[in-house]
């Protein structure tokens, strides 16, 4: 699969947004992939606000769980703020059986998301 297609990165004004290509996100199917490429975006550009996408993921493995609380303090160290955007139910259960529902916020889509983001310049 093009890695393109397994992760894109957008902006929408000056929210950065990160999306996927992918129903399933698993070590198989370009988790170590979309970990090189948030790690980098956080490092090189430094976003100030950072949605994450999951409309049409149904499914990741416990690495995307982790992978994102690492993104969310490495933001959390300048500043910058993560949202959650388009999680499915069943996802969203795997958030609270984890208590990671207590440290990030959630909107049901893309658009909510960026609504919602804060005017705060970084």
């Amino acid at each position: 699969m093009d890695t393109e297609q397994i992760m894109q990165i957008s902006k929408e004004g000056d929210v950065t947004v990160v999306s996927f290509g992918l129903e399933s996100i698993t070590g198989l199917s370009g988790l170590e992939h979309i970990s090189r490429r948030l790690r980098a975006l956080i490092t090189d550009q430094k976003p100030g606000k950072l949605i994450v996408d999951f409309a049409g993921v149904k499914f990741f493995s416990s690495q995307m769980l982790g992978l994102l609380v690492d993104i969310w303090r490495k933001l959390g160290d300048y500043g910058g703020i993560l949202l959650i955007s388009g999680i499915n139910p069943q996802l969203n259960r795997v958030f609270k059986i984890t208590n990671l529902d207590k440290i990030f916020d959630f909107y049901p889509d893309r658009a909510s998301a960026v609504k919602a983001m804060p005017e705060k310049k970084l």
